[in-house]
């Protein structure tokens, strides 16, 4: 791993940017003593909470779910 003193990381900042992007890490010494490591950001995957299933057993549907209020419905749309 390279190391880097504070004048030059500031002199050359974006192209040590672009190679620790690329997973090329580096150390920025300040009078010959590392201060730092600078390494690629890596973001933490967070977990997609899934909520199939989340209300099993705390619902009921009714057998004719599919068809509850069908005879209003049919009248406001003039249908009987």
């Amino acid at each position: 791993m390279r190391t880097y003193n504070i004048h030059e990381a500031k002199t050359h900042l974006s192209r040590l940017i672009e190679m620790a992007a690329k997973g090329e890490p580096f150390v920025i010494a300040k009078a010959g003593k590392p201060m730092v490591q600078v390494t690629a950001y890596v973001p933490e995957e967070t977990p997609r909470q899934s909520f199939i299933g989340c209300m099993k057993g705390e619902i009921q549907v009714p057998d004719d779910f599919d068809t509850m209020g069908q005879e209003e419905i049919e009248e406001m749309f003039g249908l009987r």
